[in-house]
């Protein structure tokens, strides 16, 4: 694997650390966190803050025994292993959506595909296919969007992303992401609401494919 660039915010990872990130995004950092060194250390280093802080709180209203059991966990911010190990470039926290099966496909066209993980009123996380060489729509966001490349690489309007980068598209990002030359680019993507399709044909399949 390449040398790891983009990565996941400092608010986000004091968010996941927290559990107060909603699951779809959850899954997107915890397979980061899985791929990346330094992110593996940035949540530990918010996993102790947040220990010294309960421990040194007079109003943190939770029982002794609750305490000492976070403070037990706190006390040592290794991320913990995952339930399911790696499958190929599917690393453990995503074998773990997968219920240890593999991915179940469903053509988009073009060549693309994708496969749902999960999906509820706030949010859904899926895993896209995209051939080399084949872009996605055009489209803009309604909220957020984490992407996070398992395989092969693709470029936008704001750089490259290659195996265990993250992009993050919010309201104001506009783009158009196509697969680099090589390998198949295989994405893990979450979503807390639909995207913005600029053109019809999309747009009017979107209902059909759940983005």
């Amino acid at each position: 694997m390449s040398a790891i660039t983009h990565h996941i915010p400092d608010a986000m990872m004091a968010a996941y650390a927290s559990g107060n990130l909603p699951h779809p995004f959850a899954v997107v950092v915890a397979t980061h966190v899985s791929l990346c060194a330094e992110c593996r250390a940035a949540l530990g280093a918010h996993q102790t803050v947040g220990g010294a802080l309960l421990e040194r709180s007079d109003h943190v209203s939770v029982s002794a025994g609750l305490k000492s059991d976070l403070m037990a966990m706190l006390d040592d911010p290794v991320v913990p292993e995952p339930i399911f190990e790696r499958q190929g470039i599917y690393p453990g926290p995503v074998v773990e959506a997968l219920k240890g099966k593999p991915p179940r496909w469903k053509t988009l066209g073009m060549g693309v595909k994708q496969s749902i993980l999960s999906e509820t009123g706030g949010g859904s996380v899926r895993l896209l296919y995209i051939p080399a060489g084949q872009a996605v729509p055009d489209h803009s966001h309604n909220g957020l969007e984490l992407t996070l490349v398992l395989q092969g690489s693709f470029s936008d309007e704001t750089g490259r992303y290659s195996a265990g980068d993250v992009e993050i598209g919010d309201e104001d990002l506009e783009h158009t992401p196509i697969a680099d030359a090589g390998d198949a680019c295989i994405c893990l993507a979450a979503t807390d609401a639909p995207l913005r399709f600029n053109a019809f044909v999309p747009r009017l399949l979107q209902p059909f494919f759940r983005i």
